[in-house]
């Protein structure tokens, strides 16, 4: 194929013309012209171009730099709770306990955090996102706030110290790791100082307590495990979810392309359909009007031009209907054969061979493959595959699909290099941050092979993957469904 068709093909999705005719291809989701690129490692290129990964983290990470990830509204009701709590404990401190509490200082160092409560409410609307360096600098004011609570009540030697840990886990929650780190720095620079400014530990009638050197130094070392658990901890669990967060997004993305395409080819059906009638009306018209005008009438050549077009559109229509992506109620069910070729068919001919091989299981007396529901996620999910195994292969690609009474097994193989030791028991996962021996470029790698896979598992399917057995070289992936979770109903 020619290079200029070839990259006229390979990029029609995005610039919104689709080719028919010789060039007729399925809506597919990459700009295959990138297949060649060598600084791509495997499980990398699956099929999702940069449309998809504006969802990627690179995206959303500088946004959320600069408008962190939780709203005001949140913080303030935090800061509610600590007052309310604060409060309700130095109160029975001194009230019921009777412990020479200096009460005024508490209730002052306690009413700060109220006052700027109220402050935030009035000078901005709760709903916000705030920003970083806004959510630090409250974290910073609340970390503070409750040092100083501390510090006037016994410091080091107060058990309510281990609070100084709420923070700094908000802070890994909420904020970049640098910020989080700086907010748990200033909780263990504020204990480390509470022995040279606290207050001695309040206790019954006014009675000193002296706790040894020992005991001050454990309290602060469990509060530093505390705030490096806790902070390390909620750190990451946040950063898990963000990723999981963006790869559903991406995968959410997918899914609605992949509908609007089948919409799109459930749409030109009709149209063919609606169409043939009236231009077959038209084109016998012509036809008999051409034959009863003489040929010097002036209206001869019209009629000749109308007759001629009216031909070209039901030639259009036609090839339109013919093509792949015009699925109608008949299209919507499709062999298993037809769905593992079409999902292979934009693929051929780029200089590696694909070959589709369907049969039956080896206890499967049936030959004829099943009948299947047409699902634009199967097909996306295996042509996925189907690329990055082309991407990387040799000489070979193969799309292997067999069936049993009771299940579907799609295999995708090839003949390259194989999954890398350091990428393979990563696979599944929404991001691979190496890139194996290439290790060309930044970023991380995998959003694509999780998409798939997730698209897999909606359907009901899982995905297993493993290296070819030696000496023979090349990766596996493979699909599996419970026959019942594809197959179509009889038709009546």
């Amino acid at each position: 194929m020619a290079a200029g068709k070839r990259n006229l093909v390979m990029t029609f999705l995005y610039d919104g013309r689709v080719p028919l005719g010789e060039g007729v291809m399925l809506p597919h989701k990459t700009q295959m012209s990138e297949l060649s690129r060598p600084d791509m490692h495997r499980a990398d290129r699956l099929g999702f171009d940069d449309a998809i990964f504006t969802l990627a983290p690179e995206g959303l990470g500088s946004a959320q730099s600069a408008l962190g990830r939780t709203r005001l509204r949140t913080f303030i009701a935090l800061r509610w709770l600590a007052v309310g709590g604060q409060t309700a404990a130095v109160l029975f401190v001194a009230f019921v306990l009777h412990f020479d509490l200096p009460l005024a200082a508490c209730l002052a160092i306690i009413a700060a955090s109220a006052w700027l409560n109220v402050f935030l409410s009035f000078a901005f609307q709760s709903q916000r996102l705030t920003r970083g360096w806004e959510a630090s600098l409250q974290l910073a004011f609340d970390t503070v706030q409750l040092a100083a609570l501390v510090a006037v009540t016994g410091g080091l030697s107060n058990p309510f110290l281990l609070l100084l840990v709420a923070p700094v886990t908000v802070a890994a929650l909420s904020l970049s790791p640098a910020r989080a780190v700086l907010i748990a720095l200033l909780a263990l620079a504020l204990a480390g100082l509470m022995p040279l400014i606290s207050l001695p530990l309040p206790w019954l009638n006014g009675a000193m307590v002296e706790l040894p050197p020992l005991f001050h130094l454990g309290q602060f070392a469990a509060l530093a495990v505390g705030v490096v658990f806790f902070a390390f901890s909620a750190g990451r669990v946040s950063q898990d979810e963000a990723k999981l967060v963006r790869a559903l997004d991406a995968a959410s993305v997918v899914m609605a392309r992949e509908q609007k395409l089948s919409a799109i080819g459930a749409m030109s059906a009709m149209t063919t359909h609606e169409l043939g009638t009236p231009l077959a009306t038209i084109h016998l018209v012509a036809k008999e009007l051409l034959a009863e005008t003489p040929a010097e009438d002036p209206k001869y050549e019209d009629l000749t031009l109308l007759a001629e077009q009216a031909d070209r559109c039901r030639t259009i229509l036609a090839t339109i209907r013919e093509a792949r992506e015009a699925t109608d109620i008949v299209h919507a069910r499709v062999t298993l054969d037809a769905l593992v070729a079409e999902a292979a068919a934009p693929f051929k001919g780029l200089g590696v061979a694909v070959e589709v091989v369907v049969r039956p299981g080896e206890d499967e007396a049936d030959s004829r493959p099943p009948i299947l529901n047409r699902s634009p996620e199967i097909l996306h999910a295996i042509s996925a595959f189907v690329e990055n195994a082309v991407s990387f292969a040799d000489s070979r690609v193969t799309a292997q699909a067999s069936w049993t009474a009771d299940q579907i097994m799609i295999s995708i193989s090839d003949d390259g290099p194989g999954f890398s030791q350091e990428v393979l028991p990563k696979l599944g996962e929404p991001y691979v941050s190496e890139r194996g021996e290439a290790h060309l470029g930044g970023g991380d790698m995998g959003l694509g092979f999780f998409i798939a896979k997730t698209l897999i598992e909606r359907t009901g399917g899982r995905i297993a993957t493993r290296n070819r057995t030696p000496p023979r070289t090349g990766a596996i992936v493979q699909a599996l469904w419970p026959r019942a979770a594809l197959e179509a109903s009889t038709l009546d």
